[in-house]
């Protein structure tokens, strides 16, 4: 009996003092040499891995490794996309059951049967519960030619449960206007979506959010803008009791930011509490064990 306590006792202990870690997964203009990696184990300052170098570079000519993200599956594995290309209609797919090894980068032609299709942007994954099945969240814009610089972009996503086959493509979020770069948050019995408003005229460029009851939406009580302009690519999280949103505000003077807020409505710049490596671009953030940590610290990769 005495021992029972005492190992449960250690296995308290150990819990208490276990550390949450988070990762940051990012590119690099032009985002042709691949998705880089950087941890943290506050949530606000994040240390490049692997020498600053890419964890996991391009498999195929052409192409690109841009908005990469990350997220955690009920099979246990991780699961990464990311915008394979300026213009086109596909994205990438990977997965790995460490963080270390990939499996072979797949092409997702998402958009293939819709006719005008002219890019296919920053993908996200969400496990649908209800479903048993993924909700790819992306922006395209439908229509124009290959010569018309002007994009309007909307929110469109596709369930897929492999990853493989996927049910058509369906518009997922559209307030009126030119949005991209959508990312969502579960919190407090709500899914909230967070995006850019991409509107030129009048000049917006900045991240806004609404909220839904499922992770389909339907959204409603879109906010007024929570950053500055020319600030695009949020990614969300809890860090103890701060919301914080990532994002990248990418005209002079460039640079990684952050906003944090207690309540989801009033935000805060943290932009002087935080920290990232050198050149990031947007990606995305996941909360990772210290096991997990201490593994990608200690990976060897080049050459795998």
């Amino acid at each position: 009996m005495r021992s029972s306590k005492l190992l449960l006792t250690l296995l308290c202990a150990t819990a208490l003092h276990a550390e949450q870690w988070y990762l940051f997964a990012y590119f690099k203009d032009p985002g042709s040499s691949g998705v880089y990696f950087a941890l943290s184990n506050d949530g606000y300052h994040y240390t490049a891995l692997n020498n600053g170098n890419p964890v996991l570079p391009p498999a195929q000519k052409g192409e690109l490794m841009r908005d990469a993200f990350v997220t955690r599956g009920p099979d246990k594995q991780f699961h990464m996309v990311w915008t394979w290309e300026w213009r086109d209609t596909k994205i990438g797919y990977a997965h790995s059951s460490d963080l270390v090894y990939w499996s072979e980068q797949l092409q997702v032609p998402l958009m293939k049967d819709i006719p005008g299709t002219r890019n296919t942007w920053a993908p996200e994954i969400y496990w649908d519960e209800p479903k048993q099945a993924w909700e790819i969240i992306w922006s395209s814009t439908i229509g124009g030619t290959s010569s018309d610089k002007a994009l309007d972009n909307r929110i469109y996503s596709s369930l897929t449960k492999d990853f493989r086959t996927f049910s058509k493509p369906q518009v997922f979020f559209d307030p009126g206007y030119n949005v991209i770069d959508a990312t969502m948050l579960q919190t407090k019995g709500k899914f909230y979506l967070i995006f850019k408003d991409e509107r030129p005229e009048p000049l917006k460029k900045f991240i806004k959010i609404a909220e839904g009851p499922t992770v389909e939406g339907p959204w409603k009580n879109i906010s007024e803008e929570f950053t500055e302009s020319w600030s695009e690519g949020p990614s969300a999280m809890q860090v103890g009791d701060e919301y914080i949103v990532y994002y990248d505000h990418y005209r002079d003077p460039r640079g990684y930011r952050a906003v944090a807020s207690k309540d989801l409505v009033h935000w805060t710049s943290i932009a002087d509490k935080v920290s990232f490596p050198p050149g990031c671009k947007h990606g995305s953030f996941l909360k990772i064990t210290e096991r997990e940590a201490t593994r990608l610290k200690s990976a060897k990769w080049d050459g795998h």
